[in-house]
């Protein structure tokens, strides 16, 4: 039976336009945020059993990287984790996860679709496939649940205990589609102590960020916590085309609600039930027509990112339910544990894909050479992922420790896909319809063996079996595109084992050495966007094989943690998808060999009592090695710096030139990404603290497509952040002032490369005021 029952929304006619609703439900969230908490609660803003900080002094980190919960400087794996206020700080701006790009090394985060349809990567290793049944290399886990499905992944992070970045194959104890790694997203429980906390932040246009959650202990056996996120941005970007139906763009309403309910009667059992939904209504990714400048790479003369001139409708969205249930007996040396998850979600996003008006046939057009009109909708109108996860694990002292597990994997989808002619007055002229089945099981286990004190070894396996069944349908076909009608479907089978090997030697009690050897698999994937196309494509299995080595310690008597670990990896048959082109479709390829390595660094430090620094950094070397391998290059006019095999001919449909893509760098991949945080605290006599913080985060240039153009060549990118502010009773309250993206870097971060040169932009820069209270 499932968990939950899903919402309705139509598949049988697209969307309508609609303005977006006031937020009649703030005054709910503030009430919660600032008033709902009963007086008696108010004792104590310091979490459940925690200890009191020593001044100057690191605390340790613990992670549940490998599925028990560890100190990291024990895992014999590159980690970095986030949490308190760092994600406190990243999170005032009101932005999406891709507020996580570059805040730890190797990490890259993208997407064409705004605040839904995040696309992760790690070591350059990720996939640009825009479509909504896309695979992803790099896995996301909220609460020990796989989110799967590229949509799942944009859920908003509020009321986080901390997220843990695995970077590197995960294939053991998370399953296929982790091959670059995962990035752990993990709730803060409920406890038996009575508090919670509220959060109001108000900025630039009219950017409102509310968070707030509640700590409730029931009885003696029974505490539920409830969290909520409210997100509102007015539009700030106006339409100067005056026909234009959308007349102001880039605002959103995202409302994020998570409910846990936590039942413990002895310490041999508990029960932990999850509830969460979110609500997301606004603007699209706003594609933006020849803003890169002929033969360069920068913004044109005079670009306004106020301002765009488009003939489209814009709008985008996104309704999410979901729950999990986990359970855990304890009995002598062992523990089982059962973890039960569900998701649901539907989306719509329609946008103006040409990014401008009219077109050049046509009396009037802009802004600059539109050779045709496109405007295109996607829509998932039905989706459920259910999974089950079961765990035996020893919990005995000894130097042999060990786990075991079974796993289920079970999606179903469908997509809707319309194109629609915006010169005459926006009606429908193209429609085509995907559905999709994926199951996959896995049995894995693992041994944890203390050789001696000093050396610990590791290891395991994990069996998957992976089967989808894709159908999709040409109903109707837009112009200037293949005739076809009708049905194509394929399947795909395949089964994979994969594993680890690592060590960990402690040099002395503040150092440790280690090295790892692991695999990874990505199961086959599907692509069948018929709307402007008559083939489907199938990317078969993904493997690789990584090696890495590093050390971890603790220095200056704990006031400094340092960790650096180098890596090399080799991708056999990786799934990279060639997007564009000639026309506005995916076509998954296979990559004979990629071949990828670098080094990477975090380092924090008390430099004094009062001054925390932290610095992180990695290079990343990326290479496709594979001579025979070709795709499209872009069909804008674009600067191709890659070899050309075969000339475009648009006589016979052909409006892009074949490029091959041999020793190109994979896309979304920089070679450079230096983060950096400071924060200054000074005391007052009144027990109060005055501070500031500041927060930077730099990535290189980067391709955004296979081929590599000129234009379609990302500049480097440097973002920062300032927060000064005041606290006072023992930091229960505090007011703040922010800035997010302080210098007002404009850079393009992606581009639509069939029609002309058409990009979209990073974030502009925020400012505001937060308050904060706990109690």
């Amino acid at each position: 039976m499932p968990l939950l029952d899903r919402p309705t929304l139509s598949r049988s006619t697209p969307r309508p336009s609609s303005p977006r609703p006031a937020l009649a439900t703030l005054p709910c969230m503030l009430l919660l945020a600032f008033g709902a908490v009963p007086p008696a609660w108010a004792q104590d803003a310091k979490p459940a059993d925690a200890a009191a900080p020593t001044a100057g002094v690191l605390q340790p980190v613990t992670v549940t990287a490998e599925r028990r919960t560890e100190n990291i400087k024990d895992v014999p794996s590159a980690i970095t984790t986030l949490s308190g206020e760092t994600l406190d700080v990243l999170n005032s701006g009101g932005q999406d996860v891709r507020m996580l790009s570059g805040r730890v090394p190797s990490l890259n985060i993208e997407s064409s679709f705004g605040r839904a349809f995040p696309r992760f990567y790690i070591r350059g290793f990720g996939n640009t496939d825009f479509d909504l049944n896309a695979s992803q290399p790099v896995s996301l886990i909220l609460d020990e649940v796989v989110q799967e499905n590229p949509i799942l992944k944009g859920f908003p992070m509020f009321d986080l205990e901390r997220i843990e970045v695995l970077r590197g194959p995960q294939g053991t104890l998370f399953g296929r589609n982790t091959p670059a790694g995962a990035v752990k997203f993990e709730s803060a429980k409920p406890t038996r102590k009575a508090e919670g906390y509220g959060s109001f932040s108000y900025g630039r246009y009219g950017t409102i960020n509310v968070e707030s959650a509640v700590n409730l202990p029931l009885n003696a056996d029974w505490a539920a916590r409830a969290s909520v996120q409210v997100q509102n941005r007015d539009d700030w970007v106006t339409n100067t085309y005056a026909p234009g139906p959308t007349r102001t763009l880039e605002g959103y309403d995202d409302i994020a609600g998570r409910l846990q309910l936590l039942y413990q009667p002895s310490t041999a059992f508990s029960a932990l039930a999850n509830i969460h939904v979110r609500n997301l209504e606004g603007s699209a990714r706003l594609f933006r027509a020849n803003i890169i400048k002929p033969g360069t790479n920068e913004l044109v003369d005079g670009f306004e990112p106020s301002k765009i001139s488009t003939d489209g409708i814009n709008q985008q969205e996104l309704s999410q339910v979901g729950g999990s249930l986990r359970l855990r007996w304890s009995f002598g040396d062992m523990a089982l544990s059962s973890i039960t998850g569900q998701e649901r979600v539907q989306a719509f996003s329609r946008g103006d894909i040409d990014g401008g008006f009219g077109a050049a046939f046509l009396p009037a057009s802009g802004p600059g050479f539109i050779p045709f009109a496109a405007e295109s909708g996607d829509g998932m109108p039905d989706h459920l992922q259910f999974t089950q996860e079961f765990r035996l694990e020893s919990t005995g002292k000894g130097p042999l420790k060990w786990l075991g597990g079974l796993y289920y994997f079970n999606e179903k989808l469908a997509i809707d896909s319309y194109n629609y002619d915006s010169l005459g007055g926006n009606v429908q002229n193209g429609f085509a319809t995907q559905s999709q089945k994926n199951k996959a099981y896995a049995v894995f286990g693992s041994i944890n063996y203390d050789v001696t004190q000093a050396l610990k070894l590791r290891g395991g396996l994990r069996y998957t079996k992976d089967k989808k069944d894709f159908i999709a349908d040409r109903i109707t076909p837009p112009p200037f595109s293949p005739t076809f009608t009708g049905r194509l479907a394929t399947e795909t089978d395949a089964s994979n084992t994969s594993g680890d090997l690592s060590g960990t030697y402690a040099v002395n009690k503040n150092i440790n050495a280690y090295a790892r050897i692991a695999t990874g698999f990505r199961a086959p994937a599907i692509q069948g966007r018929l709307l402007f196309g008559d083939t489907l494509s199938v990317a078969q299995s993904e493997k690789v094989t990584s090696v890495e080595a590093g050390i971890k310690s603790d220095l200056m008597d704990g006031r400094a943690r340092l960790s650096f670990g180098l890596f090399n990896y080799t991708i056999k048959d990786q799934q990279l998808t060639a997007v564009g082109g000639g026309a506005n479709f995916n076509r998954l390829v296979n990559a004979e060999k990629t071949i990828g390595r670098g080094v990477e660094l975090d380092f924090q430090a008390f430099v004094t009592d009062n001054l925390l620094v932290s610095l992180g950094g990695s290079y990343n070397k990326t290479e496709i090695k594979d001579p025979n391998l070709r795709v499209d290059g872009c069909g804008s006019g674009c600067t191709l710096l890659d070899p050309v095999t075969a000339p475009a001919n648009p006589a016979i449909g052909k409006f892009a030139p074949t490029v091959s893509i041999n020793g190109n760098s994979l896309p979304q991949a920089p070679k450079v990404v230096v983060n950096m945080t400071a924060r200054y605290g000074i005391p007052t006599a009144s027990g109060g603290e005055w501070f500031v913080f500041t927060d930077w985060a730099y990535r290189s240039k980067v391709n955004f497509f296979l081929y590599e153009s000129t234009e379609y060549t990302g500049k480097a990118l440097l973002e920062g952040g300032l927060r000064v502010g005041y606290n006072w009773n023992n930091g229960k309250y505090e007011m703040a002032a922010f800035g997010r993206n302080i210098t007002n870097q404009v850079r393009v971060v992606g581009g639509i490369d069939f029609n002309n040169l058409t990009g979209f932009i990073n974030d502009p820069r925020t400012f505001g005021v937060q308050f904060k209270a706990a109690f």
